[in-house]
């Protein structure tokens, strides 16, 4: 495929001005890094032939990285190439190879590099066999496309802003993108892309884009569902079997896109590659006006994770088979026709029974367990058992343990500077609090929190103090974090000035809302690639004085904090 000049050129000086702000060397491109990011991967979305050419100047860069022991050149273009790879059109095999035998050659580098480095040659070897792989799986997972009893559980995201830190214009910046969003990525339409995408990386040019989501923009919304299950069935089967290469997998997806759009009696002309979209993940933003609000919305994504479909089967009580004669060597318990009961033996005559008296007693309340949920635990018969057949034994219990259950993770978004991360570890040390309080409370979630830095508006408007703070005192936390990760310092910590002048600007005259959603597709990049966890501890610190009259003071924070006394005269002894 070939491509011209003045692209590749162009291609090339953004890569180059990329490298330069990683090495420091002007200070404005090291500012502008997450910007050269976004727009390398923009001109990817005007022109979709453009992906083999920066996925080939990528690895170049890489390789040269490499033999030079410039580490900190590799994770930052090493998410920027599997995320060019994922979004690309269409990647020959030798490309895929190439990065292949890169991720692979750097496994003998110390963490976090060999971490990165496995997973993505995870990836790839997957994604050469099975290409479209990791845009299927990416769209499928966030936008909980599955409907069927193995999907996995789907990940919450929750944005919260708190509007006394955050301007206003940056809220209203936000809000106006995800609603935007929302509008626009619909289920069918993000099936629809998954399907186009699939039959595009699998069959190059050979597919006809246009034609195809013409067919699927006629199609109800039942029959779009259908062929995308259809098309996540073969590329899931394709992924799973051994042996097989990349030209079955595409004569699979052939058959398929035959039986979609038809066989053309005249040799159809080769088609253009096309852009299809990658719907950004459902982002929920909330304005952070009350503390317990992270609790309540943690509550909400828990009721709405729960399948009732497969808990009410669960409940049921299988059934016990009537036909003995292949369960009964299984038994330890035998079944016996026997009541027990003098009366019923036969040739005894029925006695009158004497009436039952009731004793004066007090009622005992038994333990507060759901019924339900002991019902579940009785019922539950283990692994490699047969349905129906006993296996209590004299003097063992009943309850079987249970299997782990596959928990949704909430992904939690601060925006905002140290002040907003000091509230969210009050929230989240009030929220564990609670739990440990009340452990059938116990939210079944996991917890994974991100944090995008932006300068705040200042609080203090005492005469004293003209000059604004400098931004490393008020957001230490995400300057730490640049620290030990060099690609949250490239993408994410250089974008905390950028991102309030960018929400003062007017949008864009056009009637896509979307076009150029900058704040949204930087945040879906984070949740993407922001793969590294760095942990830190929570301290709760109480103040107590010598004056018993008043209340210990308690607080919590991460890293600093500051405490204004008031002056307490205490009373001396005689």
């Amino acid at each position: 495929m070939e491509h011209s000049e003045a692209e590749v050129d162009m291609i090339h000086q953004k890569v180059r001005a990329i490298l330069r702000g990683l090495d420091g060397q002007h200070p404005a491109l090291q500012s502008d890094h997450g910007m050269l990011r976004w727009t390398l991967h923009k001109s990817l979305d005007r022109n979709p032939a453009s992906g083999s050419v920066i996925v080939g100047i990528l690895i170049k860069e890489l390789e040269k990285a490499e033999r030079s022991d410039t580490l900190h050149y590799i994770i930052p273009l090493l998410h920027t190439l599997m995320y060019t790879i994922t979004k690309a059109a269409y990647i020959s095999d030798e490309l895929y190879e190439r990065v292949y035998v890169f991720c692979k050659k750097i496994l003998t580098l110390p963490k976090p590099y060999c971490t990165i480095a496995l997973d993505y040659a995870n990836r790839l070897k997957a994604e050469k066999k099975v290409p479209g792989f990791s845009y299927q799986k990416l769209v499928t997972t966030e936008q909980n496309l599955r409907r069927d009893a193995l999907q996995q559980q789907q990940d919450k995201v929750l944005l919260f802003l708190d509007p006394n830190i955050i301007s206003e214009a940056v809220c209203n910046t936000l809000l106006r993108e995800t609603q935007a969003s929302q509008i626009s990525q619909t289920p069918v339409k993000c099936m629809s892309y998954v399907i186009t995408n699939s039959f595009q990386a699998a069959l190059g040019q050979d597919c006809n884009v246009r034609l195809l989501q013409q067919v699927l923009q006629d199609l109800p919304p039942e029959e779009v569902e259908l062929w995308f299950q259809e098309v996540l069935s073969a590329v899931e089967h394709s992924a799973r079997e051994n042996g097989i290469g990349r030209q079955k997998h595409s004569q699979r997806l052939r058959e398929i896109y035959g039986k979609m759009v038809g066989t053309p009696e005249e040799e159809a002309p080769v088609s253009k590659l096309q852009v299809i979209p990658c719907p950004s993940p459902d982002i929920r933003v909330h304005l952070w006006t009350n503390e317990d609000q992270l609790w309540k919305e943690l509550v909400l994504i828990t009721k709405e994770t729960q399948n009732t479909d497969i808990e009410a089967e669960s409940f049921r009580i299988p059934e016990l088979p009537m036909d003995g004669e292949g369960t009964e060597q299984n038994r330890i318990s035998v079944w016996s026709n026997d009541s027990g009961i003098e009366r019923d033996l036969p040739g005894v005559e029925e006695k009158e029974s004497a009436k039952l008296q009731r004793k004066p007693c007090i009622k005992k309340k038994g333990p507060d367990l759901d019924s339900a949920v002991l019902l579940q635990n009785l019922t539950k018969a283990p692994k490699g058992s047969r349905v129906g057949t006993l296996q209590r034994l004299s003097g063992q219990s009943t309850e079987v343990p249970a299997e782990p259950e596959k928990l949704p993770t909430a992904r939690i978004i601060i925006l905002g500077d140290d002040r907003a991360l000091g509230k969210l570890a009050k929230a989240y040390y009030s929220y564990r609090k609670r739990e440990a309080r009340r452990p059938h409370r116990t939210l079944k979630a996991h917890l994974q929190f991100y944090c995008i830095p932006v300068r705040g508006e200042s609080t203090d408007t005492s005469p004293d103090k003209d000059d604004p703070p400098i931004m490393n005192e008020v957001c230490e936390i995400s300057t730490y974090l640049g620290r030990v990760d060099p690609w949250y310092e490239g993408n994410i910590n250089t974008l905390r000035d950028m991102i309030p002048k960018l929400s003062l600007m007017p949008p864009w005259p056009t009637s896509d809302a979307t076009s150029d959603p900058f704040i949204l597709d930087v945040t879906s990049y984070y949740l993407r690639f922001g793969i590294q966890p760095v942990y830190f501890q929570i301290y709760s610190i109480k103040i107590f004085f010598r004056d018993t009259s008043l209340e210990p003071g308690e607080d919590v924070f991460l890293t600093e904090l500051k405490v204004e006394l008031q002056d307490c005269p205490i009373s001396k002894g005689k």
